[in-house]
């Protein structure tokens, strides 16, 4: 089989080498425009147009768990990827350890309050302050789907009150579970710590604004591991400026690299991370993906197919 291989920054010999060991017989290659020549898979991060238009293609691998660059593409050129070339994303290939690790850390740095600490250490004051109660501090998780679901198993274990939101209604142990629009209040109420996790769908975008974070306990906490188009950044520093939000983490950005002129890089209820909350793991994203052509070839059912009306 042939395979044709491109991403801007990953190290591409590495990506070839991998595969190619992976799937003893394969044939991988790195595309480069002009490259017209036969491809049986794709495995691509923000791939040009003409790499995957004209291809009758087994299949196409983004190389991370977002599709929303190639789902955007498809709005303005459909050739580029036809209804019947499934479209396969990295569900978690060690991505889901990393966002336990980041979302368990900060939870937990809030919850001991030690943002308040370095507060009073920047004005070198002593002050034992009053701890906050396990009762009170209830973590909501925007997007229950496999990373979401990840979170709130590494949560579970330290005694929060947990729930999640999504599209559909679903069934993880010891989290209360919210689905659509009419339970989304319900599910704001009483949040004391919201971490986003949504897709990047068109309902989505913006979802995060004055109104969600009005209906959120007051002084909560903001969490924003998945893309910075779900936030609306100017509402975002009127609620940490009038105290209905006490802090954000923020990993993603509504322009990335974040601007200078930004006011969140100033702000000190904001911390920040450039978009490094879970990164694709090459050994476990080549490992999954050779497993999954192998039961494609096999006619075998695979996991991780996009559903491109829904966006993920």
């Amino acid at each position: 089989m042939d395979i044709i291989f491109y991403h801007p920054t990953f190290d591409t010999p590495y990506w070839i080498n991998a595969m190619t060991a992976a799937l003893p017989g394969a044939r991988v290659r790195e595309w480069k425009r002009g490259d017209n020549e036969h491809a049986d898979y794709a495995l691509v991060w923000h791939p040009p147009v003409e790499m995957l238009q004209g291809r009758d293609l087994k299949a196409v691998f983004a190389l991370g768990a977002g599709v929303d660059s190639i789902l955007s593409k498809l709005k303005a050129h459909p050739e580029m990827l036809p209804e019947h070339i499934p479209l396969f994303r990295l569900e978690d290939t060690g991505m889901g350890q990393q966002m336990q690790e980041y979302a368990v850390s900060q939870v937990l740095h809030w919850f001991r309050r030690f943002d308040d600490y370095q507060a009073l250490k920047l004005k070198s004051h002593w002050e034992p302050l009053a701890d906050y109660q396990r009762e009170d501090f209830t973590i909501g998780i925007l997007g229950a789907g496999v990373l979401g679901s990840k979170v709130a198993q590494a949560l579970a274990p330290w005694g929060f009150p947990l729930r999640c939101w999504s599209r559909s209604r679903k069934t993880y142990s010891g989290v209360q579970s919210f689905a659509g629009a009419d339970e989304l209040p319900a599910f704001l109420n009483g949040t004391r710590v919201l971490i986003n996790l949504l897709p990047n769908t068109a309902e989505t975008v913006g979802i995060i604004n004055k109104g969600l974070l009005n209906q959120l306990a007051n002084e909560s906490y903001l969490m924003n591991l998945a893309r910075g188009v779900h936030v609306i950044e100017d509402d975002l520093i009127d609620a940490l400026n009038t105290g209905k939000l006490k802090g954000a983490m923020l990993d993603v950005y509504s322009r990335e690299p974040l601007p200078v002129e930004s006011p969140l890089w100033a702000h000190p209820r904001v911390a920040m991370t450039p978009h490094i909350a879970a990164v694709t793991r090459p050994a476990e994203a080549v490992a999954y993906i050779a497993r999954t052509i192998e039961h494609l070839e096999q006619g075998k059912a695979a996991t991780g197919q996009v559903n491109r009306q829904l966006g993920y």
